[in-house]
Order: structure tokens, then sequence, then C-alpha cells
């Protein structure tokens, strides 16, 4: 074994070789350019991407209203309904009490407009109509509130464990993990063990072929042993 491998290749072994060789050098080298490819396009689209430049320099891209941040780039009538409880009708409220334009972005918005707007917010059930208040009539104060940001998730916490502790349907519901404003739970929202759901034809089908083999069942129990067979009569004797 030892002799063979320490044998010269043949020509003929080697002109084989060669073009395995190429085929593999032209992979690889496919493969180098593809890579520099795809970085060279990276490159363009990352020098064709505009670069914003703004005329404000103290424009803020990041503005803090009640404890959420929020994107400097968007219109004001956009940003501000990223806090929680505020929509589009609460701010477009907001907007015309604080004088703000509804397409300036929030980030050329000036300090003292932003404060003006986060007290309008905070202080929104003072001047708006009780209907247009997302807490009327609290039942523990009596008030009509309308709560932002943190505490209006605070205050669905109280209110769902309110719920269990007095043990109301809706409680139950919460506490179970299942559907609560009235929604099907046939096929939906399923919790446990479930299986499929059979139709009625196969559950008729199902249901009558378990009531033949029953009934077949208890046939066979109900039947008497069958009497034993008559002895085999005597052959008649022959006529004379």
């Amino acid at each position: 074994m030892a002799d063979k491998e320490k044998e010269p290749k043949t020509e003929e072994s080697q002109k084989a070789e060669k073009p395995l060789k190429e085929e593999k050098k032209g992979k690889e080298g496919h493969k180098k350019d593809e890579k520099e490819g795809k970085k060279e396009v990276a490159e363009k689209k990352e020098a064709a991407k505009p670069i914003i430049k703004h005329e404000n320099a103290n424009f803020k891209y990041i503005v803090r209203i009640v404890n959420t941040d929020l994107d400097g780039e968007k219109p004001v009538i956009i940003a501000i309904q990223g806090v929680k409880g505020v929509g589009n009708r609460v701010a477009d409220i907001i907007l015309k009490k604080a004088g703000v334009s509804r397409l300036e972005k929030i980030g050329n918005v000036s300090d003292e407009k932003i404060e003006a707007m986060e007290k309008l917010i905070s202080t929104y059930a003072d001047y708006a109509p009780s209907w247009a208040i997302n807490r009327q009539n609290d039942l523990e104060t009596g008030d009509d509130m309308h709560l932002v940001g943190i505490d209006q998730d605070m205050m669905l916490k109280d209110d769902i464990n309110r719920m269990k502790m007095i043990k109301t349907y809706r409680g139950v519901r919460h506490e179970t993990g299942q559907k609560v404003r009235g929604q099907r739970t046939r096929s939906n929202g399923r919790t446990g063990l479930t299986l499929g759901v059979m139709r009625q034809r196969l559950q008729q089908g199902a249901a009558a072929a378990g009531g033949e083999d029953k009934g077949g069942k208890e046939e066979k129990k109900a039947a008497p042993a069958a009497a034993p067979a008559p002895a085999a009569a005597a052959p008649k004797e022959a006529k004379k």
C-alpha cells in the first residue's frame, strides 16, 4: 500500500484532476464576487439615504410627555397620541387649547408649549365634558376622571382584582382565563385538553353504531343455550 501511495501520478490522472480544481476555483470566485456585490449594494443604499438636517438647532429627537418618550420626527397630532389615554379627539382639543399647529413636528415645539400641553393633558377632566372622559363616576370617589399613562394600567388592575375578590361573573371568568365579554368559546379561546369538534352527522352515526353494538351484545347474552341435538333414530327394519 505504501508503494502505491509513493507512485508518481500519471498524466491521465493529472488531466482528470485539472477540471475538478478549475471547478472549485470557479465556485470560490463566484462566492467572492457575490459577497463583494452585496457589500457594494449595501454601501450604495447607505450612501443614497438622505441626511436629514433640521433648520432648528434646538430640534429634539425625543420628547418626553407624561412619562412617555415621543418621536420628535412625527407631527404633533400623531406623536401626542403615543401617550396612553390620548386619542385623536383628545389630542385635537389639547392642541387647540395650547395653540400648536397640528402638522408641526413635535421636535420643533418649544419647551414652554410642551409644558403647556402636558398640563392640559393632566387636567383634561376639568374642562372636557363628562361624556368625553374615560372614567366617569369613579366607584370609590364618585368623581369624573380622565386617566392617562401608568394611572390607566394601575386602575385597570385594581378593577380586575376587585371583581375577583367579590366573585362576580366577570371576576370568575378573569380567574379561569376565559372570555369575559360574551364571545363564543366553542371554536375560539379554548383552554386545557380539548379535542376537535365532531359534526352532528358524525355524532349521530357514532351514537347509532354504539347502540347497535350494545344491542347485539345484549342479545347474545340473553339468548338461551341451544338444546342438545336429538339422538339418531334407529334404522327401520327391512320389510319382509
